[in-house]
């Protein structure tokens, strides 16, 4: 019987991170793939996105060109699939988005955040890997309440540092 891979979700700056070479993201991806035997590594639409308007209107020329590698590496790397085509409705998404917003658990302008977290929890994903503050300051427990709502699953949130610093060493 086959084993279901754990899914892992990567957010917007993680995969920047990853080409500008930070050792917290890159010592993370390889615990995890030294450790975890059976991992699909996914990126959602609105990470995909994200990506792309980093590449367009990114703060700074560094971020740009980072962003445009790693959309790059999308497209030629088996770690990282993008999920371009979600097995649900964008509909679907954006109200659970909203929900995590309209209840508090991330503010209102973190609109990105909330379809990142939405996105990736209606993909089963078991981790959301991201090193973005609003994302972790989550309340995990209303989260779960929320999602159990809608008959999901909360994913683990959690930066590249934890996971080498709590789960791995």
């Amino acid at each position: 019987m086959a084993v279901k891979p754990l899914r892992l979700a990567a957010d917007t700056n993680v995969l920047v991170d990853i080409e500008e070479s930070v050792g917290d993201v890159l010592d993370a991806l390889h615990l995890i793939k030294r450790r975890l035997l059976s991992v699909e590594w996914l990126v959602s639409l609105i990470v995909f996105d994200e990506l792309v308007s980093l590449i367009n209107c990114g703060e700074t020329q560094q971020l740009r060109q980072s962003a445009r590698k790693a959309l790059m590496h999308l497209r030629s790397q088996t770690r990282f699939r993008p999920l371009l085509d979600l097995p649900f409705g964008d509909e679907l998404a954006e109200r659970i988005a909203n929900d995590v917003r309209r209840q508090g658990l991330l503010p209102e302008a973190e609109v990105h955040d909330s379809l990142i977290l939405a996105e990736a929890t209606l993909l089963d994903c078991s981790i959301l890997l991201t090193s973005d503050e609003h994302l972790r300051a989550i309340d995990h427990e209303q989260a779960t309440l929320l999602l159990r709502g809608y008959d999901l699953v909360a994913p683990v949130i959690a930066t590249p540092k934890e996971i080498v610093r709590k789960f791995f060493q």
